[in-house]
């Protein structure tokens, strides 16, 4: 890009500037407030990308404890769920179909399906959120995250 076209542009050359990369480690984000458990008492989530990181989606490394099996209905987000260790399944509601889930499994939930989660040996998983969770967002009683909730600190 010329120098013509970035004052053409300035919000190109603005954005472009703020960029820098993000490397943030797992065990050290374990130990700040990026670790959120639930009060249930069903799930702990490590948020490694929020919405501050401006990315347009979060990134959370989600542990289910065995022997959960609770519903949810992200009613405002769309998630991604890989599988990184365990063993469990997941129901959909509405046709009540269930999809077993092992290391290696991808599920989408595109249509903010109402879903049961099951958890029969403690499941790793790798969330990506759109839009992106704001940090200390907990289900709440529909089973469903808020749009506005509280920031992270650093």
């Amino acid at each position: 890009m010329n120098s013509s076209s970035l004052s053409a542009h300035p919000k190109v050359f603005e954005i472009t500037r703020s960029i820098a990369l993000l490397v943030r480690n797992l065990k050290d984000a374990e130990k700040t407030d990026r670790r959120i458990v639930s009060p249930d008492g069903n799930w702990e989530s490590t948020r490694l990308l929020l919405k501050d990181d401006e990315m347009g989606f979060s990134f959370h490394i989600t542990t289910i404890y065995e022997g959960v099996d609770f519903q949810m209905h992200y009613q405002r987000h769309l998630e991604a769920v890989y599988c990184i260790s365990g063993e469990g399944e997941v129901e959909t509601v509405a046709d009540g179909k269930v999809y077993s889930i092992t290391p290696g499994t991808l599920y989408n939930l595109n249509k903010h399906d109402k879903h049961n989660l099951r958890a029969f040996k403690e499941l790793k998983l790798a969330c990506v959120f759109n839009p992106p969770l704001n940090g200390k967002e907990v289900h709440n009683a529909e089973g469903s995250y808020e749009l506005d909730a509280e920031a992270v600190s650093e």
